[in-house]
């Protein structure tokens, strides 16, 4: 650790911007406020969801916003938390840090068939940069320890949102 004063306010001044930016990942997501969630990305942005079934992959960041917001918005209601923030800095690159969060994701579905609720708990590895915008996600792996409840909601949600979406087209 260094002892330059400076260095070190920089420091804690990094830890919040990164732990504000992986918090509002969870927020706009329950919000639906996709402008907000892709201000927490990088422009290539490589996702690795491969432990809930999604092949690790790039995208472009509007590409994954899209994906997203198709594939959560159909729900009636949704509640990510992240907590337990534990950052570790890049030792050779200023620029560069890895967040481990837990994820608890619930999702209600109301008069889904199975049941209201979804619920996934497990981690976060959110690799981070620095961009001129701010700390920036460019890296996320989402990992699954147990899901509960509707199985089933997802895909539901999913096909609720794209019939309201080809409604309104």
């Amino acid at each position: 650790m260094t002892s330059d004063l400076e260095s070190r306010i920089r420091r804690l001044e990094d830890r919040a911007a990164i732990s504000d930016t992986v918090i509002r990942y969870a927020v706009a997501i329950d919000r639906a406020d996709w402008d907000l969630y892709a201000a927490c990305f990088t422009d290539r942005v490589h996702i690795d969801f491969s432990a809930a079934g999604m092949p690790a992959n790039d995208f472009a960041r509007d590409d994954f916003v899209d994906f997203a917001r198709g594939g959560l918005s159909g729900f009636t209601a949704r509640q990510h938390l992240s907590p337990n923030h534990v950052i570790e800095f890049d030792e050779n690159d200023p620029d560069r840090a890895v967040c481990h969060s837990y994820m608890y994701a619930q999702h209600y579905l109301e008069g889904a068939e199975g049941g209201d609720f979804f619920l996934m708990r497990g981690t976060y590895t959110n690799h981070m940069r620095r961009t001129a915008q701010g700390w920036r996600i460019e890296r996320l792996v989402q990992g699954i320890g147990w899901s509960e409840g509707n199985l089933n909601a997802p895909a539901e949600a999913a096909a609720r949102f794209q019939a309201a979406d080809a409604s309104a087209a």
